[in-house]
């Protein structure tokens, strides 16, 4: 069966990120910890359907309140899909972007593309890099090898994870499609987020620092608890 193949895929993928990528999640988590108890941001930004992974760790239950996603509309598919494809791969967007969210060297940026060969999360990075802001790319590896003239997201960014996404992303035949359906990145890179969000969240407590987390909304007490979040980080997060 279909559900039981794509399943697997994803469950494969999630285990070889386990294994192959151990030592980077623990320095990420490092990261966001010291993000943490210096009372900074963190930063997600992708382009099209990586921005997603950010809206997955922004404003929700059980998420950490000092997480913003950066959300361009013109990056966006809500605002043209088409134009947005066609926008992430120009030159010279990502430092205008970049300077709307008054980034910090106490904060982190997490860029994520699972191509990374894009012009605006690769230009990203590299701002962050040339402010002296610590920044993580979310990549491929099964994209290196697409590498031409122009830097890598991978080679820009501080350090990157590799998702383990297969190159294109979709990793099931359908009867009759001329090309596979079943994409994976988000699966994999939301999994990646929110492991290294919630271990750096653990050390950063067990180092005694008062960690902002939402309650859910819909349970009883949960809109009053968040009330007294939303109001302290509102003045610093733009989507707030």
């Amino acid at each position: 069966m279909i559900r039981d193949t794509y399943f697997q895929s994803i469950t494969d993928i999630l285990n070889k990120i386990l294994n192959t990528q151990k030592d980077k999640l623990s320095k990420a988590s490092e990261m966001v910890s010291e993000v943490i108890k210096n009372d900074g941001i963190i930063y997600i930004f992708g382009c099209g359907h990586s921005h997603l992974i950010g809206l997955d760790c922004f404003y929700r239950a059980g998420g950490l309140v000092n997480v913003s996603a950066m959300l361009d509309t013109d990056l966006m598919l809500h605002n043209g899909a088409a134009k947005s494809s066609k926008m992430e791969k120009m030159s010279g967007i990502a430092e205008a972007i970049f300077e709307r969210y008054c980034i910090t060297d106490k904060d982190l940026l997490i860029v994520v593309s699972t191509s990374g060969k894009n012009a605006v999360p690769v230009e990203m990075a590299e701002v962050a890099s040339q402010k002296g802001i610590n920044n993580i790319a979310v990549v491929s590896s099964a994209y290196f090898a697409d590498k031409k003239d122009s830097p890598m997201l991978y080679e820009t960014a501080s350090m990157y994870i590799d998702n383990c996404v297969p190159h294109g992303d979709a990793v099931i035949d359908i009867s009759g499609a001329e090309t596979k359906m079943g994409s994976v990145s988000t699966a994999a890179s939301s999994f990646i987020l929110q492991t290294i969000l919630m271990e750096g969240a653990d050390i950063a407590g067990k180092d005694g620092a008062s960690l902002p987390v939402y309650m859910s909304g819909n349970v009883e007490g949960g809109a009053e608890f968040n009330k007294k979040l939303i109001k302290e980080y509102m003045p610093r997060i733009k989507h707030l």
